[in-house]
């Protein structure tokens, strides 16, 4: 039997929706295995030892250290003020839109086919 799509309704009370809560002290832990040369797994192992942590605790470490500064790099910069200014001043100056815009701009968009 096939399910039908759930749709909103503009009749739906607060009563009619169930959010299924997660039981208190349910660990939200995963794993992840990675297979490694044993040159690479003593050279993590070597650092880790140096900061007194464990294999596990060093690499979650890093690669969350790692994933932060990825994440910033995408999403944060730092301007002197006077780059910061010719910033704004391209952003304010934004070039006229070219032929592909415009036909994209015309076309109708695929959920209203």
């Amino acid at each position: 039997m096939a399910k039908s799509p759930i749709t909103p309704s503009d009749e739906m009370e607060p009563a009619d929706v169930a959010v299924a809560a997660r039981p208190a002290g349910v660990d939200t832990k995963g794993s992840i295995n990675l297979r490694i040369g044993a040159d690479t797994r003593r050279l993590i192992d070597d650092a880790a030892a140096i900061l007194g942590k464990t294999r596990t605790e060093f690499m979650i470490d890093s690669a969350r250290r790692e994933a932060i500064d990825v994440l910033l790099d995408q999403r944060l910069f730092v301007l002197d003020a006077a780059r910061f200014d010719a910033f704004v001043e391209a952003l304010d100056r934004a070039p006229e839109p070219g032929p592909k815009l415009r036909a994209l701009m015309r076309r109708v968009p695929a959920w209203r086919i």
